[in-house]
């Protein structure tokens, strides 16, 4: 059982957030990667129970290879590999039995089923190869601690010791809850999938549900930041964009946009979701298998610079956007299907039909700085048009609150949640089940039998070092909130008022709105369909209207349908998006150009806009990209594969 030096290693840590720019572009380069078959770790292990099979395990950077000794050795047994990316964590046990000398460690897997959806499963092996079990919890905390250091890409001594302190004190998350997102089911998928996988991978967090609409964006300016290593929404696309404009609302926004901001999606449209989970190379999923995948990648640690887009509107109020700004058939859609959102992702199709039926053109003039370099012609995407918006917009930001930020707050240990009863050993199910954030694995059904003695965590690794311990009860019950008659945001309405983001750097490449635009720019002029201004890939979790875009390309990518293209042709682009063949279909009324900077000015008198999916004042409005502005988590970039 020999560590084996790597020939490269890995560089970036999800405990370590760096406080400089300098530091944050160093740490989110991407580490020169290892060789996929280099032997990390072997050895045999047998399972539990201990009359269970035994098996030879070999840990390399991207997986996990379990070969079956005992009783029958096989080739390649089923199940016998697991790859890192479906990994969520892992921690050490012992057994209560004191005359057991083994050590266990158990891993948490989330494997793709036979119809793609994947499904939480736990393997656990036993270390018993020494006399004592000192020695045998060394050796169940070297395979742990070199797990968790691939997972979340440390780097391993070459031929140094392997032990727990390798690894850094837990990441603090901040979570925020929007429990209208979607159909209503955030808070119950954040219950039962989210907080499960993150306390699984050891991952520190206060979780806040939003009561009312830019309940973030007031939460987020009066935050001390230090104290933690990123946000994240549990919503749709809205709630970031809260957050984000509470960030550069702030005094210090130079630093506090830095903040790294994560998306875990539980709402409609859940576009920035999609592009994150095509990044960590994901299948394209929907509903909980897409929360799945980009919790897995959350887990990992690792982010990106994230380009922003500040958006003048007519009356000089100013915001900030991650997504997208819309006008005609893409903005009708996403505005007139907010009275379908019980249908979830599905009132979107609903919004499509009826925008087909009633198709409208609306007469404007459209103006970009073209990029210096223009970049291939996008050729991938997805679906019908997907809305991203969870909250409307309202006329101006509530006033600062009072109370304390964190005010019904879920804090790391423990939750108030239903937990079956231990049983004793002799019991068909002699296992615990998990305990969420710090408690032990989830073991019912591994390989447990009648009369072995159940296993415990081991305290050393169960919880990472410097990790907190159990202390706050929360205020939030059981079940699903209580959610008042008049909390439910307001149905959105026309003309409606950003909030403004006085923060935030100099427009440098826009004149005053009104003003003669400089030379260089290119204009069009006529009657659109649509007209759509995008920064990331996905316009929905299902829509990939730029799959050539980056997070930080530098980019704003301009799409426009001209008027005279039927319904069956405008239809069928967007179909074609499903599989990214939209701009093949040679449409002679699609329109792309890449940009650093656009001017809007509808000429119609009456019409809807959207901002990342948020309805805002309609009239003439200009934006420009900020490059790298932002930072975002989305884990490690790259490709599941299987390895030979």
């Amino acid at each position: 059982m020999k560590t084996q030096r790597p020939d490269q290693e890995l560089t970036w840590s999800w405990g370590h957030r760096p406080r400089s720019a300098l530091d944050r572009a160093e740490a989110m380069a991407p580490p020169p990667p290892l060789a996929a078959s280099t032997p990390l770790l072997h050895g045999e292990f047998g399972s539990y129970p201990a009359r269970g099979p035994r098996f030879a395990l070999t840990l390399t950077p991207q997986a996990l290879h379990i070969q079956r000794l005992r009783p029958k050795p096989e080739a390649r047994p089923r199940g016998g590999l697991v790859l890192l990316t479906e990994v969520s964590g892992c921690c050490t046990l012992r057994s209560r039995s004191p005359s057991d000398s083994a050590a266990y460690f158990c891993i948490y897997t989330y494997p793709r089923g036979r119809r793609g959806g994947r499904r939480r499963a736990t393997r656990t092996f036993r270390a018993d190869g020494a006399a004592t079990y000192e020695e045998n919890r060394t050796e169940a905390q070297r395979w742990a601690t070199a797990l968790m250091c691939l997972l979340r890409g440390l780097p391993l001594p070459g031929d140094g010791e392997i032990t727990p302190e390798l690894l850094p004190r837990p990441p603090r998350l901040l979570l925020l809850v929007n429990p209208f997102g979607g159909r209503g089911l955030a808070w119950q998928w954040c219950k039962n999938h989210v907080l499960p996988m993150i306390s699984e991978a050891g991952l520190s967090f206060n979780l806040i549900q939003t009561e009312r609409q830019n309940h973030a964006r007031e939460l987020v300016q009066g935050l001390n930041l230090s104290e933690w290593d990123g946000i994240v929404t549990v919503s749709g696309d809205g709630l970031l964009h809260e957050v984000l404009n509470g960030l550069l609302d702030r005094p210090d926004w130079e630093e506090a946009v830095k903040t790294p901001v994560g998306i875990l999606p539980c709402g409609s449209g859940n576009a920035l979701a999609g592009a994150v989970n095509q990044h960590g190379g994901f299948e394209p999923a929907l509903g909980v298998d897409l929360l799945l995948n980009c919790s897995l990648l959350l887990c990992r640690g690792g982010g990106c610079p994230l380009d922003l887009l500040s958006v003048t509107l007519a009356s000089g109020s100013r915001c900030f956007s991650f997504l997208s700004v819309a006008w005609g058939f893409v903005s009708d859609v996403d505005i007139q299907s907010e009275r379908f959102r019980a249908l979830g992702s599905a009132r979107f199709t609903l919004g499509t039909v009826l925008g087909l039926a009633t198709l409208h053109t609306y007469r404007g003039r459209l103006s970009y700085l073209p990029a210096t370099v223009e970049p291939v012609s996008p050729t991938s995407a997805h679906g019908l048009p997907r809305a991203k918006s969870e909250l409307t917009l309202a006329p101006a930001p509530a006033p600062p609150v009072a109370h304390s930020p964190l005010h019904r707050s879920v804090s790391d240990l423990p939750l108030p949640l239903p937990q079956p009863a231990l049983t004793s050993p002799g019991s068909p199910e002699p296992l615990p089940i998990l305990s969420l954030n710090g408690g032990g694995p989830e073991l019912a059904g591994d390989w447990g039998g009648a009369g072995d003695a159940p296993l415990s965590p081991d305290p050393l690794l169960s919880l990472p070092p410097h990790s907190p311990k159990a202390a706050l009860l929360s205020p939030i019950t059981e079940g699903a909130p209580e959610v008042p008659a008049s909390s439910g945001f307001p149905p959105p309405t026309t003309d409606v008022s950003i909030a403004a983001s006085p923060g935030g750097p100099p427009d440098h490449l826009l004149p005053p709105l009104g003003t003669p635009l400089p030379p260089g720019w290119v204009t069009l002029e006529g009657d659109f369909v649509l007209i759509l201004a995008i920064s990331p890939s996905h316009l929905g979790a299902d829509l990939l209207a730029a799959p050539h875009a980056r997070f930080d390309d530098g980019l704003v990518h301009l799409f426009w349908v001209r008027s005279g293209i039927s319904r069956a042709a405008l239809l069928r682009l967007f179909l074609a998006m499903e599989r990214g063949s939209h701009f093949s279909l040679g449409c002679p009324q699609l329109g792309y150009a890449a940009a650093r900077a656009f001017r809007l000015e509808p000429l119609t008198p009456r019409g809807v806009l959207t901002v990342d999916g948020e309805q805002v004042e309609y009239g003439p409005l200009q934006a420009q990209v900020h490059p790298s502005l932002g930072t975002l988590l989305t884990g490690p970039a790259g490709c599941p594969r299987r390895e030979p």
